[in-house]
């Protein structure tokens, strides 16, 4: 592990294949078509949050196994709940109009779908650039704030027991998975 950090080709390659490899999952889970993820926003179909929870849960406890030995590094962005509450109601919109959320535009345009490339990829510059315009504006009108948590991540705050609290956690959230399935969801 400790080699991997002075090799930036190698990370940008292992990046690159874990990113096909969730591209494919997310298109074997079929989170790459419109009426899935329009199922899930109708709150008929659940697979989007399926395959969503089924990720945080591995990710959590990948960083809990290796954030206490110093194998990862958390970077951790500084901001706000309001921030963050604004960025949902964005990203929301954009979600609920298109049918798209990043991950699935670039597992849409893997598939050929026009939608995803067209509104989806265009829609990602244009947002992403306008953004980028008007930063300084927002962070100076204090519109994006930084608040207590800033800077701060769950694991710091767990310590040793980060793994307790993960397979806790980890735990509920399949028990809410199988609800789901049980439910036809």
């Amino acid at each position: 592990m400790e080699e991997l950090y002075g090799k930036k080709n190698l990370q940008l390659v292992l990046g690159l294949v874990m990113g096909i490899a969730f591209g494919f999952l997310l298109h074997k889970g079929g989170v790459t078509k419109y009426d899935i993820i329009l199922a899930q926003l109708r709150l008929t179909d659940f697979t989007v949050l399926k395959i969503m929870l089924s990720a945080v849960i591995v990710t959590m406890i990948g960083i809990a196994l290796l954030y206490p030995k110093g194998k990862v590094k958390l970077h951790v962005k500084a901001g706000s709940i309001k921030n963050a509450v604004i960025g949902g109601l964005i990203f929301g919109v954009g979600f609920a109009t298109l049918g798209y959320c990043p991950g699935t535009i670039a597992g849409a345009v893997g598939n050929g779908y026009l939608d995803g490339l067209l509104g989806g990829m265009a829609g990602i510059i244009i947002g992403s650039g306008f953004y980028a315009a008007v930063y300084g504006r927002l962070k100076k009108s204090k519109i994006l704030t930084e608040d207590q948590f800033s800077g701060k991540s769950l694991f710091d705050s767990m310590g040793e027991n980060s793994l307790r609290y993960v397979l806790l956690i980890s735990g509920v959230l399949v028990v809410i998975m199988v609800i789901l399935e049980f439910a036809g969801l």
